[in-house]
């Protein structure tokens, strides 16, 4: 902002409030808005599975970035809310809940944290979307430029469509910032893009570590779902995870998680949920469905959520499994998944063999 406002000849239009904008955002926080996000993510938990919740109370877990765990705090404020108001509710009330909070480094393990892996991040997905901001950012260059008399780069481009979505969420009631009218449709679709290259590369299916930074916290899902202890020497962490405190297992039907999005890129890649993604183009811009569902917007959007659900039902022998991602329905196909986007319990855990064997684990220190 200040190499705009000390450069620019002129501000023209829409883009006139840049010309005294002051920036006032913090960061690593969670915002007000964000903070309802997570309340109201926590009502809908409740009324989704209610007929479970109104007898139990959720185990919670956290990564120990403060944003994250409070994240956690606000969520279980939403479903406690749901609950008390909820007349059919039953069983103990203990609000606030016990969160189990995990610290966050390379001198911890953590399945809700990367941080152990110290050969991961790299810049195999800044390298991907650098390839695409060659090709779409030539004419919004041009047309900034042009407008505002100034020398902007791609990276200075991108950095204000990022104060659009940024500056949204920081009001409380997320009204569109001023920034996001200085882009069109097309434009931000392009941007969309270029975050997918970023998660799909770096974090994701595209990174040659991403689905192994994820087969931890896989591994504790088995555990929950078979309800055996967890079988895992990666980044699970066995003090806690060889407790019944601070990890229960077959005491209660509800669990919640907290971390980041870049974390949940490598989950949601461990459990092959995106196995049928061909890599996205560096260069020519696809969407979503071309890219079998993949997205950032449509994987890890702000308050991002995955709901792992085990079921039984009437006619099967066997309980049956159901993952959910920002409510869309995923097929399953690596366990041969129904009309439903259901398997078997046993197929489903037979399919994460990736994880079970520790993936490319021993390729993390090398």
């Amino acid at each position: 902002m200040e190499y705009i406002q000390h450069t620019a000849r002129r501000f023209p239009g829409i883009y006139r409030f840049l010309k005294t904008y002051q920036y006032h955002l913090g960061s690593d926080q969670l915002t007000r808005f964000g903070e309802q996000e997570l309340v109201n993510s926590g009502l809908k938990f409740y009324r989704r599975y209610q007929s479970l919740a109104k007898d139990a109370v959720p185990f919670v877990r956290a990564a120990s970035q403060e944003r994250v765990a409070e994240s956690a705090q606000n969520w279980t404020q939403g479903f406690h809310n749901a609950r008390a108001a909820d007349e059919a509710a039953t069983g103990p009330e203990s609000y606030p809940y016990n969160i189990v909070v995990i610290p966050e480094g390379e001198a911890f393990n953590n399945t809700l944290s990367h941080g152990t892996c110290t050969n991961f991040e790299g810049t195999i997905g800044n390298d991907a979307q650098k390839i695409w901001a060659s090709k779409f950012a030539r004419g919004l260059i041009t047309r900034l430029n042009k407008s505002l008399m100034v020398n902007l780069n791609w990276e200075q481009a991108i950095h204000l469509m990022d104060m659009c979505p940024f500056e949204t969420v920081a009001t409380p009631l997320g009204t569109p910032s001023a920034f996001c009218h200085l882009f069109n449709d097309e434009d931000w679709l392009d941007y969309d893009y270029y975050q997918t290259l970023g998660k799909y590369y770096g974090y994701a299916n595209g990174n040659p570590l991403g689905a192994t930074q994820g087969i931890g916290y896989v591994n504790e899902l088995i555990a929950r779902m078979t309800n055996t202890p967890v079988n895992d020497h990666t980044n699970t962490n066995s003090t806690l995870d060889d407790s019944e405190k601070t990890f229960p297992i077959g005491q209660t039907s509800l669990y919640a998680d907290f971390s980041h999005d870049n974390d949940i890129s490598g989950i949601l890649a461990a459990l092959g949920l995106y196995d049928a993604t061909k890599p996205p183009s560096k260069e020519k811009r696809q969407s979503p469905e071309e890219l079998g569902g993949y997205s950032a917007a449509w994987t890890v959007p702000f308050a991002a959520r995955a709901y792992f659900e085990k079921m039984s039902c009437e006619g099967q022998s066997e309980e049956l499994v159901r993952v959910l991602v920002n409510d869309r329905v995923m097929p399953l196909e690596t366990c041969g998944g129904d009309k439903l986007g259901r398997c078997t319990l046993s197929k489903f855990v037979e399919s994460l063999s990736f994880a079970r064997s520790g993936g490319n684990w021993d390729k993390c220190f090398t």
